[in-house]
């Protein structure tokens, strides 16, 4: 699976109509309801979307003809493999009517067009932990967390003993990196979730 790095735009003419693609990449429901409010243009004549989270999707064809817009979109979404994004296809309407074949094409080519231009990172699930350790096995700790592969370090805090670190591994290794804490600190850490 991948997510989108940026919001890309993709515009193009079909038979006298104009279709414009924004595909945003989103977190969560709320985001992507927020951002569709956001980059729909309400003086068009249809602003047709989907967007997948996970499981999770919607899609709506915004007056078109029933499974023209909303889907064809969606299935260019998954078609490229991606998640946690939306995209929203806007159409100025030209005074030729393209038939349902002919909307499924525009809505599906138009929002592929876009994603296929966009900058994309490979999405990997990832966990957060925290874990709080004294100085003297401060250091030791960062060092050997820094050289983990996918492991960010989100935030630390310090106390009077130690400090508390925040940081989001690969959920796979989420294991193996707790283990590895506690075999680092001789059990002295306290692992958080």
């Amino acid at each position: 699976m991948y997510t989108l790095d940026q919001t890309e735009h993709f515009e193009q003419e079909i038979r006298k109509s104009r279709f414009l693609a924004i595909a945003c990449p989103v977190e969560s429901e709320v985001e992507a309801k927020a951002r569709l409010t956001e980059v729909s243009d309400l003086s068009a004549n249809h602003n047709c979307w989907a967007w997948r989270i996970g499981q999770a999707y919607r899609f709506s064809d915004d007056g078109e003809p029933s499974g023209t817009a909303g889907k064809p979109i969606l299935q260019a979404i998954d078609g490229q493999a991606l998640d946690r994004t939306l995209v929203v296809v806007t159409r100025r309407f030209g005074g030729i009517l393209l038939g349902s074949g002919g909307l499924m094409r525009a809505y599906g080519g138009t929002a592929s067009l876009c994603l296929r231009a966009a900058a994309k990172t490979e999405y990997v699930e990832r966990a957060a932990l925290s874990v709080s350790l004294g100085f003297s096995d401060l250091a030791l700790v960062k060092a050997r967390l820094a050289a983990l592969p996918g492991l960010m370090i989100d935030d630390e805090v310090f106390h009077d003993s130690g400090a508390r670190l925040f940081f989001r591994i690969p959920s796979e290794r989420a294991e193996e990196t707790l283990r590895l804490i506690v075999d680092l600190t001789s059990g002295r850490a306290e692992i958080g979730e």
